[in-house]
């Protein structure tokens, strides 16, 4: 796969699950399933119901102090975009409106991790607003 395709599957699935936890997840709900009645009619309604199993199962991680769900959640979304813009790739730029519409109805303070891996000699650099550096 196109690796800028990758990156906006990416993109997409983080935003999406990072909405259904706002005032803005029906709006998101609507919006991905309307992506997908285009593409694939017979599967829309499974990817709404799939969208409310896991909004639900993020509420519960959330009241139960599981902040792991959320990244886990993101990859199974990403997992599933990237499947259909592979199977759809006309449908990226439909995605990408869906992003740029929706993305600002995102929460901003809600954390980002960020892992990397250098070997022999390398070095890797990564910044945020704050760096706290970890070697493991």
């Amino acid at each position: 796969m196109d690796p800028e395709m990758a990156a906006l599957a990416g993109t997409a699935g983080t935003t999406l699950v990072t909405l259904l936890t706002t005032e803005a997840w029906q709006r998101a709900r609507e919006a991905v399933s309307s992506l997908w009645r285009r593409a694939e009619p017979e599967r829309a309604d499974s990817i709404s119901a799939e969208l409310e199993v896991t909004r639900a199962d993020l509420l519960a991680a959330q009241a139960g102090g599981d902040v792991e769900s959320r990244t886990e959640l993101s990859a199974e979304w990403q997992g599933r975009i990237r499947r259909f813009l592979m199977t759809h790739p006309e449908e990226a730029e439909a995605l990408r409106t869906l992003i740029s519409e929706l993305g600002p109805h995102a929460p901003a303070d809600l954390p980002v991790t960020q892992h990397a891996t250098a070997s022999g000699h390398a070095r890797v650099y990564q910044a945020g607003r704050d760096q706290n550096i970890q070697q493991r």
